[in-house]
Order: C-alpha cells, then structure tokens, then sequence
C-alpha cells in the first residue's frame, strides 16, 4: 500500500494526532497493554501508530508486526469464503444448514417463556443465510439464556485447542435452539457452523480453504488458525480486567489489577491450534487484515486477482434485517451497537447514525473481536481503518465509539 500525505487525502494531521494522544492514555490508564492502528483512505495509507506493550511480563513493545488473536475479526472472512461458494453455484443461501450436516436433521427450538432445556418444540433446520446473520437460534456460552448456560455447561466454544471442527458442529447440533430460526436475533457460533458448510462443500479444511483462496490471493502470509512458523516473540499476550475467566460475560467480575494475563503467548494453544474456528480462530496482523479490509472497499478485487464480484459484495454489505438489531428482541452480546445499526453478511450495517450515537455515515460497514480489535469500511469517505489490542472482553471500555468520533474529527474534505 502506497503512503500519502494526510492533509493530501482531506484529513487534518493535527487533529489526527490526537488518536496517538488517546491511545497513549489508554495504556497509560491501564486500560489496554497496548495497541496499534492503521488507516488508509482511497487505497493508501494516511495514518499508522503503535504504543504500549505486546507482552508485559517481558517488556516487548506493540508494534507494527505484532500478531494479534482477532477472534471475531475470522466471521468477515468466513463469510467470504460462503459467498465464493455461492458464486460457484454450488447451493443458495436459503438452503438448510442440514443438507451439509445432517445432525440439524430434526430441530427442536426452546418454547417461549421455557425455563428449562428440555421445554421445546420442533422447528425447521437454520438456514444458511440464517446462521450468517446471527438469526438462527444458536447462541454463545456467555450470552444471558437457558441455551447460553447450557453450552456453558459444556464446553461449546470452538477454542483453538477444542478441534475437529467437525466434532464440535456435531455437538452444537445436539442442543436446542433458542427461538424458532428467523424470528429474532442472538450473535452465535453460526458463523462456526457455516466454517464447516465451507469444509464439506469445498472437500478442504477450513485451513486450506483459507490459504489457497482468499489468505494466498490477498498475500495475508502471517494470518492463519495458529501463529506462522517463525514468527518468534511477536505474538502478542491476552489481558483481562476480570477477575475470572476472559469469556465469563454472564459471571464477570472486576477489581484489582485491570491488566491481568489471561493467555501469554510461549504457552498459548493459539500456537498449535487443532480447531479451526471460523467464527474466532484467525491471528493476524493489523497489515494483513488491511489487505482483507480493503478487498472488501474495493468491491472484492485484490493484487492477486479477484476474490468476489462488485455485486456480491454491495449485497453483503446491505442491511439483510427487516429493522436494526435491536428491534429483533432477543437479549444478547453483542461486539456492535444495536439500536440504529442492521447486520449484513460478514458484520454490521450502520442504518442511521444519530441513533447509533456515533459518527458515521449511512452504510458503514464493520465488526470487531472479543480481545477489543476493530474495523470499519466508510464507502462515503473512501476510507477504511482497523484497530488492534488484546484485552477481552471488547465490552470492556467505549474504545470503538470513540475511535470513530476521533477519525470523523479529523476529515476536513
């Protein structure tokens, strides 16, 4: 990616010098270890700062090259690969998950009011498209509900040390649903399930399918479901500010130290992982994910070819909700605002701005992970900006609102 002058591409350079001011004080708080951002507007590269640290315990800096677990970040890029697929005509969006695993044969979704697990009726199979936008009925363990508890319980998260990913669709299939397919909205480990819908229809591994089609192409060569060979001290270490598990959001509990170690890597399963989690297992870095980043603005084109059709990406980045998240009425967590904001096909949709209560423009598209990592693509402002850090959960501060109050604070044209 070419550089450019920021006042060259409408930017102002001291008002963009106030982002370097912000996440200095967020290491300086203890509120992040450290943390790095990359900016480019009309395909080159206006803004870049790192600060802190990637490893406290051993005082190494964040720096450019610094590999980061971007957990949810993997969904944008799953979701991808589906829409390659669909492009083949291999299968259409409205096709039922269980004609690719036969273990969605015979649903149950709990009944409304239910109290307990086993209170359910029988419903249709999840769609494809349903899993893509979190309106299937599946859940996370750290979301509020019967079926959030239930995969507690057991274990149902799709960590990098839990494969085969097959396996675990198998065990995700067993549970029931939360609510009927299509009749409301709970943020999922759906984009897993479609990981696997990947798996058998291409006949690769979702590794593989990743490295010759999309991560190969866009020249991604340090991002993958473990951290690259060679790649020495540079991957970056998890913090937490609670007191208990990273991922417990239903159990969360803070006080003490706001920077405790979670995940330290030298001894992290993200360094030989057996899962391939395509809903959360993917490290990077913050100049690979630019370059999926910016496939994505410029309409699914890259250096190494193209990996998708204008079409289909102006398709996946239009609202597929009848109204905004919040208006779908289920309790859940959720890494994006929900008032005022819809949900597409790889991250959300920003449908008005004065009801997101940020700035933005009308079609912003964006997601983030649960260590606190960020994007956002502007097609209005031709801009594209992506955050890395490592502290879980993201809900931990405001630190997305305010990166994009400080970015719209510095385009002057």
């Amino acid at each position: 990616m070419q550089v450019a002058k920021p006042q060259d591409r409408g930017l102002d350079p001291a008002r963009l010098a106030r982002l370097s001011d912000w996440m200095d004080r967020y290491v300086a708080e203890r509120k992040y270890p450290g943390s790095s951002i990359l900016i480019a507007r009309g395909g080159e590269e206006v803004y870049f700062n790192a600060t802190g640290q990637r490893n406290i315990e051993d005082g190494l800096p964040f720096t450019r090259d610094t590999l980061v677990r971007i957990y949810s970040m993997t969904k944008p890029v799953t979701s991808v690969a589906l829409m390659m697929l669909v492009e083949k005509g291999l299968f259409h969006l409205d096709a039922p998950v269980s004609e690719f695993i036969p273990e969605f044969n015979d649903m149950q979704a709990l009944v409304p009011g239910a109290v307990r697990i086993d209170q359910t009726e029988a419903c249709a199979p999840p769609t494809l498209h349903q899993l893509l936008l979190h309106t299937s009925g599946l859940s996370y363990p750290f979301n509020p509900g019967l079926l959030g508890r239930k995969m507690d319980e057991e274990k149902i998260l799709f960590k990098p040390n839990d494969g085969p990913l097959a396996d675990m669709a198998a065990r995700v299939a067993a549970l029931p649903l939360s609510f009927v397919p299509g009749t409301s909205w709970e943020y999922s480990v759906g984009i897993d399930i479609i990981g696997r819908v990947v798996e058998v229809a291409s006949g690769k591994s979702l590794a593989a399918f990743f490295a010759e089609e999309i991560l190969g192409p866009l020249g991604m060569s340090e991002t993958g479901f473990s951290v690259p060979a060679g790649a020495g001290d540079r991957f970056a270490s998890l913090y937490t500010p609670l007191a208990g598990d990273a991922m417990a959001l239903n159990s969360a509990e803070t006080g003490g130290d706001s920077l405790r170690l979670t995940d330290r890597a030298g001894r992290s399963p993200f360094e030989a992982a057996t899962m391939h989690s395509g809903g959360g297992g993917l490290v990077s870095t913050i100049d690979d994910y630019m370059k999926f980043a910016e496939m994505l603005r410029k309409g699914g084109s890259c250096e190494g070819g193209r990996l998708l059709s204008p079409s289909t990406i102006n398709f996946m980045m239009r609202n597929h909700l009848p109204g905004d998240i919040a208006s779908m009425g289920q309790q859940s967590f959720a890494e994006q605002p929900m008032v005022g904001t819809g949900f597409g096909i790889g991250g959300s949709v920003v449908l008005e701005p004065g009801r997101v209560g940020v700035p933005g423009n009308v079609g912003d598209f964006s997601w983030g992970g649960m260590a606190s990592t960020f994007f956002w693509i502007d097609r209005v402002l031709d801009l594209t900006a992506v955050f890395f850090t490592q502290l879980s959960p993201s809900s931990s501060y405001p630190s997305r609102a305010e990166l994009k109050a400080l970015l719209h604070g510095a385009v002057i044209a």
